[in-house]
């Protein structure tokens, strides 16, 4: 069995209260985040995309991304339930969140165990001397129970890709339709739109399709890549799909598959051509009712 360094640990204790105090990532930014931070790219056999993933593939993929640790023991957890109301809610609150007593979510010990190697000698013997009773009469079965209770509560609040969206097809069709017929048939054509809901999972994976398209790294479509063509002050002209852009340098892959890498100098042309453009131009003006009307709308043409 392999453990983590003391300062690997320390690193996800670190994210976990970063995480617990402004959020997370939604999960249709997990695989561009991973690319981003390992510069590397998935095989794109392997890859799962936001419009394909099941609840569990985003569950398991914000897990790694987070590094939130072994996943909870759901069947233990739901044993420890009933254990933990018993026997520590009235202090530490029915979900550890805090009540009388501190909350458990963020807690060291906690956060140093995986599935009860080292809660379970804690609870047994307790803390007295802070007013922390142990439970010596309690099997271990019982307490690694609780452990696996506690750790799923960590799960629920720090892993936003369990959460299960009920229903977002609220919005009116016949005024989704109107708004779609106003603000993207200019740039798409009505066989953009045919039977588009029976490419998505679900409703908010539609919602989040087509408000911002998405092609996973390493795939064959291009379609939604950031182009440049680059004009050098000596007349040479380079074209490719744009991989680094800043103040000094272009990075490029040209049509060879070959990296280019072009320091900007006083005379360059630079021309960018970004096909999202409009998506950026609409999302600064989309409205919740709009967007809950097209979403309607899109769902309807199956």
């Amino acid at each position: 069995m392999e453990y983590e360094s003391r300062r690997e640990k320390g690193v996800r204790h670190w994210v976990l209260r970063a995480m617990f105090a402004v959020g997370v990532l939604a999960v249709a930014e997990i695989a561009t985040c991973q690319e981003g931070v390992t510069g590397e790219q998935p095989e794109p056999q392997h890859q799962a995309t936001p419009q394909n993933m099941t609840l569990e593939q985003r569950a398991a993929s914000l897990r790694t991304f987070l590094g939130l640790g072994p996943e909870p023991d759901k069947a233990a957890a739901a044993r420890g339930a009933p254990l933990f109301q018993q026997n520590c809610a009235f202090c530490h609150g029915p979900q550890a969140r805090g009540a009388t007593g501190p909350g458990l979510i963020t807690s060291d010990a906690v956060l140093d165990d995986d599935h009860g190697e080292h809660l379970l000698p804690f609870l047994k013997k307790g803390r007295p001397q802070k007013g922390m009773p142990g439970f010596p009469t309690m099997s271990d079965g019982q307490l690694k129970d609780i452990s696996e209770f506690i750790h799923l509560q960590v799960e629920a609040v720090a892993n936003r890709g369990t959460y299960h969206v009920l229903n977002i097809v609220v919005g009116n069709a016949a005024m989704g339709k109107a708004y779609v017929a106003a603000h993207c048939m200019a740039c798409h054509s009505s066989e953009a739109f045919s039977h588009i809901a029976t490419h998505f999972r679900s409703p908010d994976q539609l919602q989040r399709g087509w408000i911002w398209p998405w092609s996973p790294a390493g795939s064959e479509d291009n379609s939604l890549a950031i182009t440049a063509t680059v004009k050098t002050p000596g007349g040479a002209s380079i074209s490719g799909r744009v991989t680094q852009v800043s103040d000094f340098r272009i990075t490029l892959v040209d049509a060879a598959g070959q990296t280019r890498v072009i320091e900007r100098d006083h005379g360059m042309e630079v021309e960018i051509k970004d096909p999202l453009a409009a998506h950026q131009e609409m999302i600064m003006t989309l409205t919740n009712e709009a967007m809950h009307d097209v979403t309607a709308y899109l769902e309807t043409l199956k």
